[in-house]
């Protein structure tokens, strides 16, 4: 049957040109010849020399729309009676569809800590200034405490990827699940590309594996669907899934007003912008392209317009993507329904591969392949509604990436520390400040304590914080 089979598999991968990945078939024990025919199998002929022509082959850069266009949005603080009293009713109706436990949390958790130097899934990586929560921890107290707030059970979906899935679940399991039920939490996986060199022919990374990398967060939306998560959702009756990454320690994962403006505007997929900080600031930006809502990378789009401004100094295109979305769970059905394809996003980096003349596994210095991805956000043109709330960058946004400089740990626990300061100075509270105007102490507020500036105000506090000292609220 293997032997059939090889005939078979090579017959295939000569049309495609991509015969060398059984160029060591003969050293094969059993075992990995049926492994490497299995992972072979997973290829998508149909589409494989249209997707390498288009996407590894072609230099040319991303085609943009004819017509470019600011997005209409939401402000995080509505200006207009008209907005006041439809962010008035948004806000019951989130709160309301909450309470029905018609939302559901979906982080995408599929990245390690490598850029950290944490060896381990970054869900795991500890962040919080006081208590040294992990990611997984402070998100989890934060679901817990909205299904205490509004009134339901949450339910949690966590797409993890080939490499980190096991010890995910292990982590999760060995934290009895972070106080949630354990029959709520949903793990599945996220797909997989494979690799190719500069010339097309996909990678090797041994002699009975091919060379695979995480198909990117865009990849969620098949997963959610192929894993039979949609499926779930449906029977228990969840209609609206909110839509997370696994950096960002600060995201308010329910939030009725979000929630709300999603469902009254019968949005299929909906997302927070926060406004740039420099015209050429790193995040994807929203805009109209060609009357359609659409993210374009900063890479993408053109300096002439990534400047443009304003009359009144502002930039034109100032909308930027951080990839928090609502996304409606029909949206999800009726992509998969129709076999949809989002396009592939291009890196080139450097990839280990076994050289198929002399058997050895390179490990290169310098890029040699390609790997390729999609993204979420690339989903909204195909959106029939889509809705932009702007978010506050202090209350919502501090993702860890990098060790070092921009978006590192240092800065995530400063911007932890300052928002939970904020809040308790709301409530009337004094937070002793440094002559530069610094916060001149730590605070950490868990998500069980308060979830919001609304929720400290409401507990009347008496507290007189001295400088220098540690503060935790639970």
């Amino acid at each position: 049957m293997i032997t059939k089979n090889y005939e078979k598999t090579l017959q295939t991968l000569a049309k495609h040109n991509q015969q060398h990945l059984l160029t060591f078939w003969n050293e094969l024990d059993e075992s990995s010849k049926e492994k490497l025919l299995e992972q072979i199998e997973q290829i998508d002929f149909d589409s494989l020399d249209s997707k390498i022509q288009e996407y590894v082959k072609n230099p040319a850069p991303t085609k943009l729309p004819s017509k470019i266009e600011p997005a209409p949005v939401y402000p995080a603080i509505p200006q207009t009676p008209e907005h006041k009293e439809k962010f008035t009713k948004a806000k019951k109706l989130g709160e309301l569809l909450l309470s029905q436990g018609k939302v559901a949390a979906f982080v995408v958790a599929g990245g390690q800590g490598t850029r950290l130097g944490f060896d381990g899934p970054k869900g795991d990586y500890r962040i919080s200034p006081i208590k040294n929560k992990s990611l997984f921890q402070i998100f989890a107290e934060g679901i817990k405490a909205a299904g205490q707030k509004y009134g339901f059970q949450p339910h949690w979906y966590i797409m993890t990827s080939p490499l980190n899935d096991e010890p995910t679940r292990q982590i999760f399991k060995s934290n009895n699940f972070y106080g949630l039920r354990e029959q709520n939490i949903f793990f599945f996986q996220q797909g997989t590309e494979v690799n190719y060199s500069m010339d097309g022919k996909i990678l090797l990374a041994d002699k009975d594996t091919l060379a695979t990398s995480p198909d990117g967060h865009g990849g969620s939306l098949k997963a959610l669907y192929k894993s039979g998560a949609i499926e779930q959702m449906k029977k228990i009756g969840i209609e609206h899934i909110s839509y997370f990454q696994v950096d960002n320690p600060l995201i308010n994962i329910f939030d009725p007003i979000f929630i709300g403006l999603h469902a009254i505007d019968n949005a299929e997929m909906s997302s927070k912008y926060l406004t740039k900080c420099e015209p050429l600031e790193k995040v994807g930006n929203f805009c109209l392209a060609d009357g359609k809502v659409t993210v374009i990378e900063y890479s993408d789009l053109p300096d002439e317009l990534a400047y443009r401004k304003n009359p009144d100094g502002s930039l034109v295109f100032a909308l930027g993507s951080i990839a928090i979305h609502i996304i409606s769970r029909t949206f999800v059905e009726r992509l998969n329904a129709r076999g949809f394809a989002l396009p592939y996003h291009k890196a080139v980096k450097k990839i280990p591969f076994v050289d198929t003349t002399s058997g050895k596994i390179v490990k290169p210095e310098k890029p040699n392949g390609i790997k390729l991805e999609t993204f979420v956000f690339d989903a909204l043109p195909l959106a029939k509604e889509s809705i932009i709330l702007e978010t506050i960058r202090s209350e919502e946004f501090a993702p860890v990436k990098n060790a070092d400089g921009a978006d590192s740990p240092a800065v995530t626990k400063r911007m932890m520390t300052r928002r939970a300061a904020k809040w308790i100075e709301t409530a009337g509270i004094k937070v002793p400040k440094k002559a530069d105007g610094s916060i001149d102490c730590e605070i950490e507020i868990s998500s069980l304590f308060a979830l919001s500036a609304e929720d400290i105000a409401a507990k009347y506090l008496n507290l007189k914080i001295e400088p220098g000292q540690k503060l935790y609220l639970e």
